[in-house]
């Protein structure tokens, strides 16, 4: 049966998808956009925040129909919002091996987990972990377009 898929073409931005493996060898899509320059840039974007979203993994590692429609709706709620309020941008959006991982450089995390909040607030509680760290180099962003 296909599965839903986003295409992130619909989101602002130029985006490119390869595969890579996951820890446990099931496939990854590893989907990056590739015009950040202005808020890689800009030395006020120095904080990642990843947010992980776990599904149910099936033997490809690739989200069911259900959860890939959730996936879909949170992903693009988030596009939307940091779209018109450009706090953050998303840089990287990883599928596959159980687990949605959206990855946004921002300058700041409180006015980022306003917005994140604001996004969702009207859905059911997801199984949803975020973290941030600075990374004023972007590092994770160039090890991203090394896959």
């Amino acid at each position: 049966m296909p599965q839903p898929q986003n295409n992130q073409t619909d989101y602002p931005g130029q985006w490119e998808t390869a595969i890579a493996d996951g820890e446990s060898g099931k496939v990854v899509f590893v989907t990056g956009r590739r015009d950040v320059d202005k808020f890689r840039n800009n030395k006020r974007y120095s904080i990642r925040i990843t947010v992980d979203i776990k599904y149910k993994d099936t033997p490809s590692g690739l989200p069911d129909n259900e959860d890939a429609l959730m996936l879909m709706e949170v992903t693009d709620r988030l596009v939307d919002v940091f779209h018109k309020d450009p706090v953050a941008v998303l840089t990287g959006i990883y599928t596959g091996d159980g687990q949605r991982t959206l990855v946004f450089y921002t300058a700041s995390t409180h006015i980022f987990q306003r917005k994140f909040n604001e996004a969702l607030e009207d859905l059911p509680v997801l199984p949803i972990s975020i973290a941030a760290e600075n990374d004023p180099e972007w590092e994770e962003y160039a090890e991203m377009l090394l896959v």
